[in-house]
């Protein structure tokens, strides 16, 4: 299980994490990314490298 953390104050909802989650872990929310699937996170870090900001963080539990 993994735990994916986005910073908001980073994030600038230019939604490239969602597009790259290959199992839709996140959502934008109010323009910013949200995770609301973390159950089905791979642990992959598509999301992380994909982020331009350096906002998410993805972490095992």
């Amino acid at each position: 299980m993994f735990d994916v953390v986005v910073d908001k104050d980073k994030c600038n909802g230019d939604s490239e994490c969602v597009n790259a989650c290959p199992a839709q872990v996140l959502e934008l929310v109010d323009g910013k990314a949200e995770p609301v699937n973390m159950d089905e996170c791979l642990g992959c870090e598509t999301c992380v490298e994909v982020c331009p900001t350096g906002a998410i963080t993805v972490t095992e539990v």
